[in-house]
């Protein structure tokens, strides 16, 4: 089943950014805490029965991200980022995010990546 990818103006990602946030943290907060968790238990980590929950749980914090039709992107789990897929001068980009700004100001091309990411012009934005 094929979805229709949702594309963001830079003002509809801004709008979602309070929940977006929120669940972000949720996400970060949860993977901090199953590190400190797994650093204890050393082996078996696999088997504990709190760090699969905690992975269930960040697993459902990022479908919840996908619901509302942004991906989180940070594999290492550190600075919370998350792209929003959208168009600008008729291209598919992505608007790029991460948890330590306060809003939605880049946007990168798919093949970039975040190393290629750049201002959002401000006529996006109107």
């Amino acid at each position: 089943m094929t979805t229709e990818t949702k594309y963001f103006t830079p003002s509809e990602a801004r709008k979602t950014l309070p929940l977006v946030k929120k669940i972000v943290k949720d996400i970060l907060d949860t993977s901090r805490e199953m590190r400190l968790i797994a650093d204890e238990i050393g082996t078996a980590v696999e088997e504990d029965p709190q760090i699969k929950k905690m992975a269930d749980d960040i697993e459902k914090f990022m479908l919840e991200l996908e619901e509302i039709g942004c991906y989180f992107k940070d594999w290492n789990f550190t600075i919370g980022l998350v792209d929003f897929p959208a168009m600008i001068d008729g291209k598919e980009v992505f608007l790029c995010w991460k948890s330590d700004e306060d809003e939605i100001l880049y946007y990168h091309e798919a093949s970039s990546g975040f190393a290629g990411r750049k201002l959002i012009p401000p006529e996006e934005f109107e």
